[in-house]
């Protein structure tokens, strides 16, 4: 037997009680440096991904290479990206985390 809609929509409004707190688990100070760690070798990698790129875009402009040309710019904006997103993760994670414990 199915259900009247409005009991249907009160099931899909009950609150559950669960919110992010700390200290319920131990190690955070652990997963923390660890996930500092991750972010900090993944900027090495980009910052030499980006010269890497930046040299194959050279190489491929002085030497009439369009297409290693081609890939040095894509790698550079690539490059570019991922700078912008690893820099950029822990403001856009709390910014929707912020967002999202806003709905009620």
């Amino acid at each position: 037997m199915s259900l009247p809609l409005a009991d249907r929509v009160i099931q899909l409004a009950y609150d559950p009680g669960i919110s992010p707190k700390g200290g319920g688990l131990p190690g955070p100070a652990v997963l923390k440096n660890v996930v500092n760690s991750i972010n900090m070798f993944g900027i090495i990698a980009v910052v030499g991904a980006l010269a890497v790129s930046l040299g194959v875009w050279a190489w491929g402009h002085h030497t009439g290479g369009h297409q290693a040309e081609a890939n040095g710019k894509k790698g550079a904006v690539v490059a570019a990206g991922a700078a912008l997103g690893l820099g950029a993760a822990n403001g856009i994670v709390a910014f929707f985390s912020s967002l999202g414990s806003q709905v009620h």
